[in-house]
């Protein structure tokens, strides 16, 4: 999973031809930690028909207050570049599957 920056969080999300989900996390968070291999295991699930992201709210400070990112673990889900979903809290891989099936 590809960390994003300021710097290249809009060129990632709009180059993206499939559902992109960012996941707003940070090392110290136990719920992020265990909802990385979850979302490791998704895109390995469906490969190619998913880009996911993550971002350090730690690092990247404005993307959070860009996004309204108050708790984590958020993810924010964008099509066409566009953001068309936002969940926060620790989610299950149907759960996710449910979400994505909804874009």
């Amino acid at each position: 999973m590809k960390e994003l920056t300021s710097n290249d969080f809009e060129s990632e999300i709009t180059s993206a031809s499939v559902p992109v989900i960012v996941d707003f996390w940070a090392t110290w968070c136990g719920p992020c930690r265990a909802q990385a291999p979850i979302l490791e295991q998704l895109q390995a699930e469906l490969g190619d028909e998913v880009k996911i992201c993550k971002v350090n709210v730690d690092e990247q400070p404005e993307l959070c207050k860009q996004f309204g990112v108050m708790s984590i673990p958020t993810l924010i889900f964008f099509k066409n570049g566009q953001q068309v979903d936002k969940t926060v809290g620790l989610k299950s891989a149907d759960e996710l599957k449910v979400l994505l099936s909804g874009i």
